[in-house]
């Protein structure tokens, strides 16, 4: 007898990963075919990925042949203005962070690591000479690249930073610790952010950025392991222990704690653009399980609690739509100020985490399984709400910003 015949069990599986295309709002509805043509490309990596991402997020497995993927599809130059670089729009590069993240948090991170953090350092800040070695290698994912600012004792206050640089002859030796760095013990580049400790040289104190190969005696980068957020990307743990690097090795347009917060700022919009892909997934995961599952003899989705928590969800998808459609309207015009980032993601991984517990909710039991995608998506937008500045410190830039006085302490 086929067991899915016997009783209780009319329903072996939901399927919830189908696109709903939900734009209630029409928020994307006027892309034009340039931008279309990236964001399908991004589809098909989360198609042709998705089996692989769960079975590697289950195992804290980092899937490497996925993010070569990346490279081949041209998709991690996350919106940079470089001539040796494919140049995709704001809203573009959007629309690639919120579907990557809607089909995994982990290859999100990824994107954000290789092309947001580590292309755009090399390609604001570094010379000729290394652009010309490493550009095109990170875009295309042959080198694996890692951004190296927070510490074990800063994370918040990444600007209190004490690895340090120091001159020896024609080189550069580095000695700290960093932490919660992705791709950092992938085997491929670091950009490491150091203070210079040279009492002799005008640069005495300053916050500069040097590019570490990861093979480089001193440099030991260990997985850290114990994650339950962002389970198939690594991140590791680095020590430097007296790292000699050539004199080159300095970006040279590092010049201050000032040139890492670039990085940092322009990331902030896609983290916003990454809490809506995840708010995606589960709301749509909810919508469907809400029309496919059976309870007191009909579908969930008759029930008026089950469409008030629907439209609930909606409301605060659509919102956080108007909020990242905007951000690129900005950007593209040039009137993006760094704030305005910062609000984006603050409003939108608060969201997301409220769209994720509704929709585990609504689920019920078949919320908690990783099939089912919703716990993974909420367990990672956990990862992303902390990340490129905690909601408390988005909070003080934006009082900063509206009072005109600091409140950090």
């Amino acid at each position: 007898m086929d067991d899915t015949s016997l009783p209780g069990e009319r329903t072996a599986r939901y399927d919830l990963d189908e696109r709903l295309g939900t734009d209630y709002y029409a928020v994307f509805a006027d892309l034009d075919a340039a931008d279309r043509a990236v964001w399908d490309r991004a589809k098909t990596l989360v198609d042709e990925t998705a089996p692989r991402m769960r079975d590697a997020w289950d195992t804290a497995s980092y899937p490497l042949e996925v993010v070569r993927r990346f490279g081949e599809l041209d998709l991690l130059t996350d919106g940079i203005d470089h001539p040796d670089l494919t140049h995709i729009s704001p809203l573009a590069a959007g629309l690639v962070n919120m579907e990557v993240s809607r089909g995994d948090g982990s290859l999100g991170t990824v994107l954000a690591v290789q092309g947001g953090l580590a292309l755009r350092t090399l390609a604001l800040f570094g010379s000729a000479q290394q652009q010309s070695r490493w550009l095109r290698p990170l875009a295309r994912a042959e080198v694996l690249g890692a951004f190296a600012l927070t510490e074990p004792d800063h994370g918040s206050d990444s600007v209190s930073l004490e690895t340090v640089a120091r001159r020896d002859g024609d080189q550069w030796v580095l000695r700290g610790t960093k932490k919660w760095i992705g791709n950092g013990a992938s085997g491929g580049i670091t950009f490491v952010w150091a203070r210079v400790d040279d009492e002799t040289s005008d640069d005495h104190g300053a916050v500069r950025c040097f590019l570490v190969e990861q093979d480089t005696p001193g440099y030991i980068g260990t997985v850290i392991t114990g994650k339950v957020s962002l389970r198939a990307i690594h991140q590791a743990h680095i020590t430097l222990e007296d790292v000699r690097v050539p004199h080159d090795a300095v970006l040279p347009g590092t010049r201050s704690f000032k040139d890492a917060s670039v990085v940092l700022y322009s990331t902030r919009s896609g983290v916003a653009w990454s809490a809506l892909g995840h708010a995606t997934a589960c709301y749509e995961a909810a919508l469907s399980y809400a029309r496919q599952r059976v309870q007191f003899g009909k579908p969930l989705a008759t029930f008026q609690m089950v469409q008030e928590r629907l439209a609930q969800m909606l409301e605060e998808l659509t919102a956080m739509q108007l909020y990242c459609r905007h951000l690129a309207d900005l950007e593209a015009s040039g009137g993006l100020r760094p704030t305005q980032a910062s609000l984006a993601k603050y409003h939108n991984t608060r969201t997301a985490r409220r769209i994720a517990s509704t929709a585990r909710d609504l689920l019920g039991g078949n919320g908690i399984l990783l099939e089912n995608g919703v716990m993974q998506h909420m367990a990672d937008i956990e990862a992303i709400h902390t990340y490129e500045g905690t909601e408390s410190i988005q909070a003080l830039l934006i009082g900063r910003d509206i009072t005109g006085m600091s409140a950090f302490a």
